[in-house]
């Protein structure tokens, strides 16, 4: 009994209650943006939020299970996880299901069933995590060819999956790729130098490719940059007013809803964007867009803060870390999702252009949900074990207080 209470104590309680709010904001949010089109279809009225549900239910079941595994063995998993990834990504090359004009899905008889570039984003953070963690070890001190060593091979390992992502197409899955690289140089130990170099890089780099579109757009199609869904995602951003019937349809129209959600909302099952149909996918990549017209900028403030404590959270427990791997781990995690959030909920109000990134915990889909469910595994994986490393210690002070009385 003393054995099952130690048990249950090293959980992190605050991390998983902000996640099962996330899942129930999440469950009413795809009911509200999906019911409201199929009044007259009582049986297809719950099929999204019924679907949702099982694959939450799913992923309680793998969060518990990798809480189980000790992370140390992780990184013995890391070159077999590395390859599974990417022969996933082979398939889809090769084999994949095509929706939506894009190429991503591994499915049986034309039915899409998985996205590998999800599973692909955890894959990443633990190769990156265990590489700087080898790394930093091997490399302590900061300088030109350290620096150069341990970019080299950060790069190496990130190329192939952020290259196959791309030729999917799929640009946010690979954006949110690109995040957790970033992630791993910070921690990577750098020097300042470097940090900033690849920075300003960046930027140039992006200002060069917004110099090309407003002068030579052409040139981005045939350089393969840019494929012609994403110019028109990108029009449809800088021009809304000019592509409101097209390009800018879904931005627009989640703006208006959440306008019209104005303080309180308009109220739970009463949106009217979900009722007219008025943005394509509102229960997936523009769920946040429901949440601001039902539940109005208290209800949108109120997803925000959630999403912040968890990032918080997240932060917290990396600081707490008694060994760097865990810590890289879950910085990596946090960035991930940070970079998902900041993104999705940016789109949604037309501060970015749309990327198809979906809102972690909230959007519909399986493939995205089991994904950061698993990342919240890993996480309270190396929280629990953390504290299960506070405890003995404290147990045994105490026994040798008693020793010594």
């Amino acid at each position: 009994m003393e054995r099952d209470k130690h048990w249950r104590d090293r959980i992190d309680y605050t991390l998983l209650f902000l996640v099962f709010l996330l899942l129930c904001i999440s469950a009413m949010a795809i009911y509200a943006g999906t019911t409201a089109q199929y009044v007259s279809d009582e049986a297809y009225r719950h099929v999204f939020v019924l679907s949702q549900a099982r694959w939450m239910i799913i992923g309680a079941i793998l969060i518990a299970i990798i809480m189980l595994i000790d992370y140390e063995y992780f990184k013995y998993l890391t070159i077999p996880l590395y390859a599974f990834g990417m022969i996933l990504l082979l398939i889809v090359e090769f084999f994949g299901v095509t929706v939506n004009n894009a190429t991503r899905w591994i499915g049986v008889n034309g039915s899409a069933i998985y996205q590998p570039s999800e599973i692909m984003k955890i894959i990443l953070v633990l190769t990156l995590a265990h590489l700087v963690f080898y790394l930093n070890r091997r490399y302590p001190e900061q300088g030109l060819k350290a620096d150069l060593i341990k970019l080299g091979l950060i790069v190496a390992v990130s190329l192939p999956p952020i290259f196959l992502v791309l030729k999917q197409p799929d640009l946010g899955s690979a954006l949110v790729l690109v995040s957790i690289v970033a992630v791993a140089i910070l921690v990577s130990n750098m020097s300042l130098k470097m940090i900033l170099s690849l920075a300003g890089a960046g930027v140039i780099f992006v200002a060069f490719i917004f110099y090309l579109f407003f002068n030579y757009v052409d040139l981005l199609i045939a350089w393969e940059i840019l494929e012609s869904h994403q110019l028109e995602r990108i029009y449809g951003w800088l021009y809304p007013e000019e592509y409101a019937s097209s390009y800018a349809m879904q931005t627009l129209g989640a703006t208006i809803g959440i306008g019209s959600g104005q303080l309180t909302g308009v109220g739970f099952l009463n949106s009217v964007q979900a009722a007219n149909a008025a943005i394509p996918e509102l229960h997936t990549d523009f769920i946040f867009a429901v949440i601001g017209e039902e539940f109005g900028f208290i209800g949108s403030t109120f997803v925000i803060c959630v999403f912040f404590l968890l990032i918080y959270r997240m932060v917290v427990l990396a600081m707490a870390c008694k060994d760097l791997y865990g810590t890289y781990i879950i910085a990596g995690i946090a960035g991930m999702l940070t970079f998902q959030i900041f993104q999705n909920i940016a789109m949604t109000v037309g501060l970015m252009p749309v990327t198809g990134i979906a809102l972690p915990f909230l959007s519909y889909g399986g493939s995205a949900l089991m994904t950061n469910l698993i990342a919240i595994g890993v996480v309270l994986n190396i929280a629990m074990r953390q504290k299960s490393y506070m405890f003995e210690t404290s147990r045994e002070a105490a026994n040798m207080e008693r020793v010594r009385g």
